[in-house]
């Protein structure tokens, strides 16, 4: 079997843990597996670049940045092919570019154009195990750049459809996919699969496991993903392709996602094309916004427009909304909400799952602010200090504990 490993920050965290993936590697190698290993940088390693950076600039070139992360990642692969070499297993690092990433120029945040596996292929050819630097890869000019945080789950997955690979197999701190965060709700059950379309939902909605844009990737490519602990030999969950019993289980699993802010707009001249403006605008300084809801215009010509938006952004969307002053009255930002969602593919062929996770709120006194949902999900704008009762409502609720 050819099989991809991935190894997050924490799985790499120090030396002591190096040496335990490596351990773990030369087993699966041993055991006549074909194996590619991306690899994430040190726990804290990306953070202190950033610092070192900061110290000279509060706002560094975004192409100087690009070379001075992917370093991190870097290291991980060399010091890992490395200790695999000291248990006789045959292994080569290479950088993103090296093993044929290429990527478009959009500097922090790249998207994978290609992947060339030629050269990973002609060792693998040899017996080797080939250790990727994740995170990174290289325009079509030869520089080099990043793709984002959670990058390296984006360059296993796009590595394993490349390769054509068994499996994905995605290693980090915790053993799978949970109904809920375990250390909210401790009934949590581990799921043994989960389909691409819940998984997206939930990993765009807070679950923190995998990466979303590489579960997008995943469903596109239909590279078979298995979420796995790098600290036990537990099973894991697997992610892949939904099948049609799944629709008998109603909802899968309750997402938190505490990293949200509400801004609301008021009296904002209601003519075509303003809504359009702000949010291209919004748009264009990479502001990505979740929630909208706008009122009806009221008799004077003017309406009300709110929107939610991750907390880290607040201060560069009060830039760009005060660039429209004489379009709005006021401006209010709330970043003491959270956001609760049930997501199931179950929900298809069900109705009322919206209308029961309503009650539940209501009968524990909490007030849903903004509402979103889709074919497979409900989410619910809520005050932050009912995060953690929301979330063990609603996963007892709908029997998750059982």
């Amino acid at each position: 079997m050819l099989i991809v490993h991935k190894y997050g920050g924490t799985s790499v965290g120090n030396l002591e843990r190096i040496e335990n993936v490596a351990s773990r590697v030369a087993k699966a190698k041993r055991e006549g597996n074909d194996l590619v290993v991306v690899v994430s940088a040190m726990s804290g390693e990306t953070n202190k670049l950033i610092s070192y950076a900061e110290h000279f600039s509060a706002i560094p070139s975004k192409r100087e940045m690009d070379m001075l992360l992917s370093s991190g990642e870097r290291v991980t692969a060399s010091l890992l092919a490395i200790a695999l070499q000291s248990m006789g297993i045959d292994a080569i690092a290479m950088s993103g570019r090296q093993a044929g990433i290429k990527t478009n120029d959009n500097h922090t945040y790249a998207r994978i154009e290609s992947i060339d596996p030629t050269a990973m292929q002609n060792e693998i050819a040899k017996g080797k195990v080939v250790v990727v630097a994740g995170f990174q890869g290289i325009t079509e000019e030869g520089n080099a750049t990043t793709l984002g945080r959670g990058g390296s789950d984006l360059s296993a997955v796009a590595i394993a459809g490349a390769l054509n690979a068994d499996a994905c197999e995605i290693y980090s701190d915790v053993d799978g996919i949970y109904t809920t965060d375990p250390r909210i709700e401790p009934k949590a059950k581990k799921m043994d699969f989960i389909s691409y379309d819940e998984m997206l939902e939930l990993a765009s909605l807070g679950a923190k496991v995998l990466q979303n844009r590489s579960v997008e990737l995943a469903k596109k490519l239909n590279v078979k993903i298995i979420a796995k602990s790098s600290f036990s030999d537990a099973e894991g969950t697997v992610i892949g392709e939904e099948s049609k019993d799944m629709e008998a289980v109603l909802v899968s699993g309750i997402a938190l996602d505490r990293n949200q802010a509400r801004v609301t707009i008021r009296d904002v001249v209601d003519r075509p094309g303003v809504a359009a403006e702000i949010f291209t605008k919004l748009a264009d300084e990479h502001i990505n916004v979740d929630m909208i809801i706008q009122n009806a215009s009221v008799d004077h010509g003017t309406t009300n427009l709110g929107f939610t938006l991750a907390q880290s952004d607040i201060n560069r969307a009060k830039a760009v909304i005060e660039g429209f002053d004489h379009d709005i009255g006021s401006m209010d930002f709330d970043d003491s909400v959270c956001k609760v969602s049930v997501v199931g593919v179950g929900m298809k062929s069900h109705a009322g799952v919206a209308a029961t996770a309503f009650k539940a709120m209501a009968k524990e006194n909490i007030n849903i602010e903004m509402i979103s949902t889709s074919e497979i999900k409900v989410s619910m704008i809520i005050a932050e200090k009912y995060a953690e009762l929301a979330v063990r409502t609603l996963h007892s609720t709908y029997g998750l504990d059982k």
